[in-house]
């Protein structure tokens, strides 16, 4: 429901902005109103001026100035009208569901309560929690190469993994490390991330290649990419990626601000 209310109100912020625009605007058009007529395939502009006429007079094409004026005077007219009454409608919702709205119900409940009870309608933060505590398969093979410690705690297979997890850590982004995936053919592959967008409940994959100097690692990961297409997993869709090679480091600040725009700012 706050995600509701702040789109609503962010509305209400607009609606506003443009009434004001257009009211300023509104008087200075000229006076009378503007017919259309469509005829053997071209279009004919009257200008009416007189009460109860309902032809008008003919606007030559060389004044388009007044074509114009008198289209944007009819549109202004019918905005202000229908924009004035959206705003008078969102403004009696917001006060009406700021003080009643089923959420309302879980977050009245004493702490000790919420503790124990599982609200019908998650926020995006409750299912985020929930999401990141539930317990999930991941990647046993050679647990002993995880020497790397996050800020979270776990362990990690390299530096450079370390450093993104950490990223992730500080910009408040779910994530589990190598969560397994069964690809369409029924193989396992372990992501070194899934990530959750929050405000879209939105599982997303990310892979490092920290070693793409190396022919043999480069030809499998390649491959991998091939493995992740076949079962729905596109590279900038549902899949995001880095890379670092010797004379390419890993650019920490620029993976900060991708991940940042991507999961933050939309």
């Amino acid at each position: 429901m706050e995600k509701i209310l702040l789109l609503m109100n962010e509305r209400v912020k607009i609606l506003k902005r443009t009434i004001n625009q257009a009211t300023k605007v509104k008087d200075s058009f000229p006076e009378g109103n503007l017919r259309a007529s469509f005829q053997k395939g071209n279009i004919y502009y009257y200008h009416i001026t007189q009460k109860g006429d309902t032809n008008g007079k003919h606007i030559c094409e060389d004044n388009f100035e007044l074509i114009e004026e008198l289209a944007n005077k009819e549109y202004n007219s019918k905005f202000l009208n229908y924009a004035k009454i959206e705003l008078a409608t969102l403004e009696k919702c917001i006060s009406k569901l700021s003080l009643k709205n089923a959420d309302l119900a879980y977050q009245n409940l004493s702490e000790y309560k919420k503790t124990i009870i599982k609200p019908y309608i998650q926020t995006d933060e409750q299912y985020a929690l929930q999401w990141q505590n539930k317990s999930y398969r991941t990647n046993q093979f050679h647990k002993d190469e995880k020497i790397y410690e996050t800020k979270r705690g776990e362990m990690v297979r390299s530096k450079s993994e370390a450093i993104l997890a950490d990223i992730f850590y500080d910009l408040g982004i779910p994530y589990r490390y190598e969560q397994a995936v069964t690809l369409k053919d029924g193989t396992l592959r372990y992501p070194d991330f899934t990530l959750l967008k929050k405000s879209s409940r939105w599982e997303i994959y990310f892979e490092h290649f920290g070693l793409l100097d190396d022919e043999e690692y480069r030809r499998i990961n390649l491959n991998k990419l091939d493995e992740y297409r076949s079962s729905g997993i596109y590279l900038g869709y549902n899949l995001l990626l880095t890379y670092e090679t010797k004379d390419n480091p890993l650019d920490i600040k620029g993976i900060r601000k991708m991940i940042k725009t991507i999961f933050l700012d939309s």
